[in-house]
């Protein structure tokens, strides 16, 4: 309505001599910034609405997988912004198809309030999921590493069973077991019945902040993902020889890449120091620094949360493929 208000008067002015700008006025858009967004059925996902060139522009985490661009935006009104998001199915060899998904998403006061809308993966009905959105808390400034001070280091994994683990979603099977000394993961999927829907596994116990060193074992062409405080994948796949990528071995998943390639042939056994501080991260694979104390935007496929400042376990990836941990040694930061 006020534009409407504004060109009237406009062209009131115009009819009596004065210059005016029939260009539409431009309006204030409080979508602009970062949120983060729970789904319901306890997903989380994350939106960056921005401009680009003049241009509105977003990128979008939805539930799992990565952080990508939206196929578009727009404001339809000045408390509703609407997003459409695109997913290639292939369903043939020499078919595909492009589902199109809908966001509608309304602000009120500080809450955005929204919804998903899109075909079902079968192809039939309407899937639709509600969500709500918070602003994502301003990123502290980089912290001081030389000034970061620990407690007293906390053994995670004892060798012997999985006390102090427990699946994320009870539903599930699990697939981890205590193999000589090692907790090792084989989702074994049957040649002739349904097919099995295994879990990731957590620690029962929370943190803050915390250094993290561990050891992993990841075999030919498999794929795992070690969760800090339930909210950021640091990458744990078999990508040796790749190019460098926000998906390989060590990379914050889709969002940040490793500065060199520091992964070992698949079925060696690797080493991690990761350290999480203020919403900045540091990865040490092998000896070699490849994420050097950098801002986490917000959080990544597969996220328990999109609280970004609660305390959250640590959670290990189970439902991709075989690997093998040992030797997992959590130190809380003061």
């Amino acid at each position: 309505m006020k534009w409407k208000v504004t060109l009237i008067l406009t062209l009131i002015l115009g009819m009596n001599g004065f210059a005016v700008d029939l260009k539409p006025p431009i309006i204030a858009n409080p979508f602009m910034g970062m949120w983060g967004l729970d789904i319901e059925g306890g997903s989380a996902g994350w939106l960056h609405v921005h401009e680009d060139q003049g241009y509105l522009d977003a990128e979008l985490l939805w539930i799992g997988g990565s952080v990508v661009p939206v196929a578009n935006v727009y404001l339809a009104d000045e408390n509703t912004l609407v997003v459409t998001r695109n997913h290639q199915v292939k369903r043939s060899a020499d078919r595909s198809h492009t589902m199109t998904y809908t966001l509608s998403i309304t602000k009120a006061g500080d809450v955005l309030e929204g919804s998903m809308s899109g075909p079902n993966r079968e192809g039939q009905g309407v899937s639709v999921k509600n969500f709500t959105g918070k602003r994502m808390p301003p990123m502290p400034d980089t912290p001081n590493m030389s000034k970061v001070k620990y407690e007293k280091p906390i053994n995670l994994f004892n060798g012997k069973n999985l006390t102090g683990w427990k699946l994320t979603d009870p539903n599930k099977a699990n697939g981890f077991k205590v193999v000589d000394g090692t907790l090792r993961n084989e989702p074994v999927q049957h040649t002739d019945g349904e097919h099995i829907s295994y879990g990731n596994i957590r620690t029962v116990q929370e943190f803050n902040d915390f250094n993290l060193k561990l050891e992993v074992n990841v075999p030919e062409g498999n794929n795992s993902g070690i969760y800090l405080r339930g909210l950021y994948e640091v990458q744990v796949v078999d990508s040796y020889g790749k190019k460098l990528d926000s998906h390989n071995m060590g990379a914050l998943y889709s969002r940040i890449t490793p500065s060199e390639a520091a992964e070992k042939p698949a079925g060696e056994w690797q080493s991690f120091d990761i350290t999480l501080v203020d919403r900045h991260v540091t990865v040490i694979l092998n000896g070699k620094k490849i994420i050097d104390n950098q801002p986490v935007l917000g959080p990544t496929g597969g996220a328990m949360s999109s609280d970004v400042l609660s305390p959250g376990p640590l959670y290990l990836q189970g439902d991709h493929g075989n690997v093998a941990y040992r030797n997992i040694v959590l130190t809380p930061i003061k």
